[in-house]
Parts: structure tokens; C-alpha cells; sequence
């Protein structure tokens, strides 16, 4: 038949989702800038339960064209290509807080200068000891990481669906077990985020990985559920590739933020 397919490329019908979703950005950007000049935060509210939404029915569609064949095998690799290239995208963005964090804890220059007499941290800024809260977060991480690649091992290798759904279980508990500890912390730091570079780069760096983790734990979790829909083979799993993928970068990100901000610049 002259219409039906003859090729392996996907070719996508007209889609609302992207324009809803530049729409539900700018909306959340306005709504953030002027709720930073105390006209409250239902604009910015809006524009975010946009997003969210725009989330959850555009995957629920890329869901809905792998479960019917649409992602074959050429597909599946544009597909790694996209994650590898955000995720390479995230990698500039943690760099930016890195280049930061080191610019004014090793070339303090200008009339904000933070340092007093030479001083990294600021005097009167109380740090945290790394080998406290700080270690023992980056070991639950470490182990969430490892638990995801075991989910992943156990699927790829062996086509063990019940080793995957527990190794998903532990890693999902872990990243929320993070994120706890994480709220914690923040809720005894002896500096704030206003008033001094340092607490700025520190809440930054940290808070967005902290963000990252949430959102990768729900990434996990969204896949748990897949797989007890019977979504993932070993064979097509790219979804569940992107999630370890991603997990895998949030533990990188941590190792370099606990090395370069908790214990050389503590």
C-alpha cells in the first residue's frame, strides 16, 4: 500500500505540546520574576502546574509510540543521542557554579571581594564538617547509584524483572532518603543564602543537584511503574537507559561538589 511505511524513521503528527510547553515556560519565568517583586506567586504557580502538565501527557505519548512500535531501532538511537546531549547540557550548567565557587574562593578581586585579609570562607561563616552529614549522604548516593546499574544488570544480562523492581525499590528509597537528609541540613546551615558569595554558590551548587535528585527520583520511580506494566525488554528499554543514565550524572555531580565545596572549601 502506498501509504503504508517503508522506513524506520518516526514521523511525528502535528503536536500541541511544544508550543503549550514554551507557553507554560514563559508563564512560570514571568510569574518568577514578578513574584521577586512581591506580587505573590499564583502567576508563577500557573506557569509551573503548565509545565507539569505539558510533562506528563508528551511523555505519556513517547510512551504510548514505543508500546505500539514506533521507536525502532534507528529511533532508539536518536533517542540516546538526545539524553546524552542534555545530559552534556547539564554538565555546563553545574560547571557554572563550579567556575564560581573556585573564581572567588581562589581570585577574590573587585569591590564585593568576600574575602577579608585573605580569608576562604568569609569570616564568621560556620561550614559544614564533610565528614559528618555530608559523607554520609554521598555514600546513600553512591548506593542508589549502584542499586540502579544492579536493576539495570539484572534486566540487560538476565531478564530478571524481579531483581530490576528491587533494585529500583532501593534505588528510589535511597534518592528520597538523600533528598531528606539534604532538607536537613539546610535546616541547621549556620549561613544563609543572602548576604555573602559564599552561602550564594553554596545554596546554588547544592540546592540545584538537590533538585536534580528529586527529579531523578521520580524518573526512577516512573520507571518502576513501567515495569510492572511490562513496559521494558532487553532488547527496548531506552527510557530506563535514560533515567540510569541520568541518576549516574547526579552521582558524578555530588562526588565533585563534596570534594570541591564541602572539604576544600570547607
Amino acid at each position: 500500500m502506498a501509504h503504508e511505511k517503508n522506513h524506520d524513521f518516526h514521523i511525528l503528527p502535528p503536536s500541541i505540546w511544544p508550543l503549550a510547553s514554551a507557553l507554560g515556560a514563559f508563564i512560570m519565568l514571568f510569574g518568577a520574576v514578578t513574584w521577586m517583586h512581591d506580587s505573590g506567586p499564583y502567576v508563577f504557580l500557573i506557569g509551573l502546574a503548565g509545565v507539569l502538565y505539558v510533562m506528563y501527557a508528551w511523555w505519556s505519548d513517547v510512551v504510548g509510540e514505543s508500546e505500539v512500535g514506533d521507536h525502532t531501532a534507528v529511533v532508539r538511537i536518536g533517542l540516546r543521542y538526545g539524553v546524552i546531549m542534555f545530559i552534556m547540557s547539564e554538565v555546563m550548567f553545574f560547571a557554572a557554579w563550579f567556575w564560581s565557587f573556585f573564581k572567588h574562593a581562589m581570585y577574590p578581586m573587585g569591590p564585593m571581594s568576600p574575602l577579608v585579609d585573605g580569608v576562604w570562607p568569609p569570616a564568621g561563616i560556620e561550614t559544614f564538617d564533610a565528614w559528618h552529614l555530608p559523607l554520609i549522604n554521598t555514600l546513600i548516593l553512591l548506593c542508589s547509584g549502584m542499586a540502579a546499574t544492579w536493576a539495570h544488570h539484572a534486566l540487560v544480562h538476565e531478564n530478571n524483572r524481579t531483581d530490576m523492581k528491587w533494585g529500583l525499590i532501593l534505588a528510589v528509597l535511597l534518592g528520597a532518603l538523600f533528598t531528606v537528609f539534604q532538607v536537613y541540613e539546610y535546616s541547621h546551615a549556620a549561613f544563609g543564602f543572602s548576604g555573602n558569595i559564599y552561602g550564594a554558590n553554596f545554596f546554588m551548587a547544592t540546592g540545584f543537584h538537590g533538585f536534580h535528585v528529586f527529579i531523578g527520583t521520580i524518573f526512577l520511580l516512573v520507571c518502576l511503574v513501567r515495569l510492572q506494566k511490562g513496559h521494558f525488554t532487553p532488547e527496548r528499554h531506552v527510557g530506563f537507559e535514560a533515567a540510569a543514565w541520568y541518576w549516574h550524572f547526579v552521582d558524578v555531580v555530588w562526588l565533585f561538589l563534596f570534594a570541591a565545596v564541602y572539604v576544600w572549601g570547607g
